[in-house]
C-alpha cells in the first residue's frame, strides 16, 4: 500500500514540474533577449519523464530525467526596423505556442488532480484496514 503512495507522490513531484515549465515558457513567449541584453531567443522547453523515482531509490513511479530544448524553428515576423532585424527584416521570436502551453497545463493539471485522487483512495484504504485490524 505505501508503494502506490510513493507512485502517487512521484507523479505528483514530476507534474508540478512539468506545470512550472509550462509557465516558465509561457512567460518567456516574447523573449528574445538574454539577462546581458544580447539576441538570444528563448526555445521552449519540455520535460522528458522517465520511470522510477530516483530520489527514494524506487523502480516504480515516475520523474523528470531531463528538460530537453526544443529545437524547432523560432517563430519569425517581418520587422524591418527593429534593432535585431536580420539583412532580410526578419526578427526570430521563441518557438513557443501559448495555445499549445496551455492544453499541455490543462493536461498536467488533470494528471495532478487523478493522481490526488489516487493517493486519497489509497489512503482510505489504508484507514479501512486499520480499522479491521483494530
Amino acid at each position: 500500500m505505501f508503494g502506490s503512495l510513493d507512485v502517487s507522490t512521484s507523479a505528483l513531484i514530476a507534474q508540478r514540474t512539468r506545470m512550472n515549465i509550462i509557465a516558465s515558457n509561457i512567460a518567456k513567449a516574447d523573449a528574445i533577449e538574454d539577462e546581458a541584453g544580447n539576441y538570444a531567443p528563448y526555445r521552449r522547453r519540455a520535460p522528458i519523464f522517465a520511470v522510477g523515482d530516483p530520489a527514494m531509490g524506487n523502480r516504480d513511479g515516475v520523474h523528470v530525467s531531463e528538460i530537453e530544448i526544443d529545437q524547432s524553428e523560432l517563430r519569425k515576423k517581418w520587422e524591418p526596423t527593429h534593432k535585431f532585424a536580420d539583412e532580410q527584416g526578419y526578427v526570430y521570436y521563441p518557438n513557443v505556442d501559448s495555445t499549445t502551453e496551455m492544453i499541455n497545463a490543462l493536461e498536467a493539471s488533470r494528471a495532478y488532480e487523478a493522481n490526488i485522487t489516487a493517493a486519497e483512495m489509497t489512503k482510505s484504504m489504508l484507514q479501512s484496514s486499520l480499522r479491521l485490524l483494530a
